[in-house]
């Protein structure tokens, strides 16, 4: 039975035309009460959480030192930290973590000052040209440049370049597999068919067969609605889920197809208790448990999986997982709305308030 076909079939009778998500988990929070007076700020600290002007948007979870790196960068223009940071940086999902959280920085700066911003990253590539991190890091910036408007007549130009650039890159390191995964983006902004995605696939996975960040880009091509369809992506999540190693985080991949292919409107809470939901929910919290503390991706599970604890009503599991990831808020499905902050804290305030009306979790960390 087709994962996702089922699922559809709980969404066309499950869900209601009402207005965005955020708004009702806005109002859900004022009605429950988000704890002592003083507003979020407080409700927050009084729960251990940081308060909204706190939350970091930046990254999924803490990374100081590529922090460090990145406001150094923006400070001085000095891309040397993070040269330094990446030619140490041998773990295959940290490095792909860092270099796509470098070139996010670069693209925000030059969305902030058009012909200057990012100056850092050109500087990079000038002087030191062999560098297989500023080339990594460059070609993900293209990317990234390119997405931002998929309308502007420089779109495929700029895929274009990066397609290049993921080359040289894959030149100067040639066992480093995120030249590859970036070219995953290339592939999916460029509309590139099967056979042709399927060739790029191939190769990361003869690197990386594990790879969680790598099976996230790769499911974004197959979630893609102009592509893609909901019955390949849940095949794709469902051999990646099947085929994980021991502590692997790919069991959590089904989650992602799931809310990939929800529909934008106020949905009942019987979608989020469906089977379909709650299979996929508890094989990322198994996931979770499993995988070692310390994987770079593992705060991006923890995140998607608070979405789905609180849309479930399930608050005291998903303040087990905020616990753990309170602080920084880079991911999905905070990094889709238009204010990441006021989409997190809503949904952390609802779970605040109903987390303390039913008790500790008794079920996963």
């Amino acid at each position: 039975m087709e994962f996702l076909l089922i699922l559809l079939a709980v969404v066309a009778i499950a869900a209601v035309a009402a207005g965005p998500a955020l708004r009702r988990w806005r109002a859900r929070a004022e009605l429950l009460g988000a704890g002592p007076a003083g507003g979020p700020g407080a409700a927050a600290a009084a729960h251990g959480f940081l308060p909204p002007e706190q939350l970091d948007v930046r990254l999924p979870g803490p990374d100081p030192e590529l922090l460090s790196a990145v406001d150094e960068a923006r400070r001085s223009q000095d891309w040397k930290p993070a040269a330094e940071l990446l030619s140490r940086t041998h773990d295959a999902e940290q490095r792909w973590q860092r270099v796509q959280t470098l070139a996010g920085a670069a693209v925000r700066e030059l969305a902030e000052a058009p012909g200057t911003g990012g100056l850092w990253l050109r500087h990079w590539r000038v002087v030191a040209p062999e560098d297989a991190g500023g080339a990594a890091v460059q070609a993900e910036f293209l990317v990234q440049q390119a997405l931002r408007d998929p309308s502007s007549q420089d779109y495929r130009m700029i895929l274009e370049e990066a397609r290049t650039v993921c080359a040289e890159a894959a030149r100067l390191a040639p066992e480093d597999v995120v030249p590859l995964i970036v070219e995953l983006g290339v592939a999916r902004g460029m509309g590139a068919g099967e056979a042709e995605f399927q060739s790029v696939w191939e190769r990361v996975v003869s690197r990386a067969p594990q790879h969680m960040g790598a099976h996230l880009a790769a499911l974004r091509y197959w979630s893609a609605k102009w592509h893609g369809s909901r019955e390949q992506a849940d095949a794709f999540a469902q051999r990646a889920a099947a085929g994980a190693a021991k502590g692997s985080l790919l069991p959590a991949l089904p989650l992602f197809a799931v809310h990939d292919h929800l529909p934008d409107v106020n949905l009942v809470q019987g979608l989020y208790r469906s089977e379909v939901v709650t299979r996929a929910v508890e094989a990322a919290q198994f996931a979770v448990l499993h995988a070692p503390s310390d994987h770079p991706v593992l705060p991006h599970v923890r995140h998607l999986l608070v979405w789905f604890l609180v849309n479930a009503e399930r608050y005291p599991e998903a303040l087990e997982q905020l616990r753990r990831v309170d602080g920084h808020i880079g991911a999905v499905p905070w990094s889709y709305e238009a204010d990441p902050v006021a989409a997190y804290a809503a949904y952390r305030a609802v779970a605040m308030a109903g987390g303390e009306s039913q008790g500790p979790a008794n079920r996963w960390l």
